[in-house]
């Protein structure tokens, strides 16, 4: 499990712990990075001190698993983190390559052996990906991101590797003062505060695995004075993909978007790699250059192609269903994507300028 510092990972394996040890399973948690103290600290704080976690402060593999090996094997065991292990038979200083890699090796063999499941915390680099030789990626059966902004409460847990199931399944969570909750409608949580239609706001249902997520497309256009450059800023998608919807839509639809500034936000701090978030951004782009609402109550979907033609997406239909149960009464998307029993009203468009036509007839 990887993650930025200070986003929960501790907290949400800790409470994971004190579950499983509360159902009678033995749970071994190793910290490299606080003192036995802290932990318990932490654990009074989140109401889960009483939990009968054996806990451990130490570095070395050899006395970890020296140790391990006087008694039966526990069912879970959790190294926090991996980065601050090191094997006295392997050179170099913790967390370096031939360190992450050796110490990992010999934890997986231990697991193994014993039938322990072990979860490793790995730190990740500036990009978001986990520290150290790509090769520990490859020797684990699970890869976990745990991700989410700062300044947002809420905390997503992606799979991003699978030997055993699904990829790509998401967990929510939301941050209190006593630990990690779950949220069991996380579509509620990126939608809250959407009261009146606003122009440059559309919603969008992503895709989590097979999981639908409604969420919030925020688009502003600033016009510039001549002479000026144009900035474009983008939060939670791709910038590239940005500038080539932007191109399409100058030299497919006829809309001047050169002498402006763009704005594009995923509210709530969601992260969207879905194509098939094309007409959405495109629709929050078009609204707002027009300055005019989205229809209300509408969701949108579909990749839009360099053609200006707008592409089917997969689970249209888990999609719709998905709107449907949230009060959406409008859904657009291609024109010949499988609605099935949706309760929501849909509007197939083909080409990316039906989009601009609905915008501007919209009142």
């Amino acid at each position: 499990m990887g993650g930025d510092p200070g986003i929960g990972k501790s907290t949400l394996l800790l409470q994971t712990a004190a579950t499983i040890a509360r159902g009678g399973n033995d749970v071994v948690y190793v910290s490299g990075e606080e003192a036995a103290g802290q932990v318990r600290l932490r654990a009074q704080r989140l109401g889960v001190a009483d939990a009968p976690i054996r806990l451990a402060s130490e570095t070395s593999v050899r006395d970890i698993l020296t140790t391990l090996g006087q008694g039966d094997p526990p069912a879970l065991l959790i190294i926090d983190s991996i980065q601050t292990m090191h094997s006295d038979t392997i050179e170099g200083a913790p967390g370096t390559v031939s360190q992450v890699r050796g110490c990992a090796l010999e934890l997986i063999r231990y697991a193994k052996s014993s039938g322990a499941a072990l979860v490793l915390v790995g730190h990740v680099t500036k990009d978001g990906n986990i520290a150290g030789p790509r090769v520990l990626e490859h020797m684990v059966d699970v890869v976990m991101s745990f991700e989410g902004e700062r300044s947002h409460q809420y905390r997503i847990l992606r799979a991003l590797k699978n030997r055993f199931g699904a990829v790509d399944e998401i967990g929510v969570f939301a941050m209190a003062s006593g630990g990690l909750d779950e949220v069991s409608n996380p579509s509620m949580l990126f939608l809250s505060g959407r009261d009146a239609p606003l122009a440059g706001s559309s919603v969008f249902p992503a895709l989590e695995g097979t999981r639908p997520v409604l969420v919030e497309i925020q688009a502003l256009i600033v016009r510039l004075q001549s002479g000026a450059t144009p900035r474009r800023a983008v939060v939670g998608w791709d910038n590239g993909r940005m500038a080539m919807l932007l191109a399409v839509l100058e030299s497919r639809c006829g809309l001047n978007f050169s002498s402006a500034e763009v704005y594009l936000n995923i509210a709530g701090g969601y992260r969207l790699s879905d194509p098939a978030a094309d007409l959405a951004v495109a629709a929050a782009l078009v609204s707002a250059l027009a300055d005019k609402p989205l229809p209300d109550k509408s969701a949108w979907f579909g990749e839009v192609s360099l053609s200006g033609e707008i592409r089917p997406v997969a689970h249209s239909e888990l999609r719709l269903r998905e709107a449907g149960k949230l009060g959406f009464a409008r859904g657009y998307g291609p024109s010949d994507a499988k609605t099935g029993s949706s309760t929501v009203r849909y509007t197939g468009l083909g080409q990316l300028a039906n989009l601009v036509d609905q915008v501007m007839g919209s009142q």
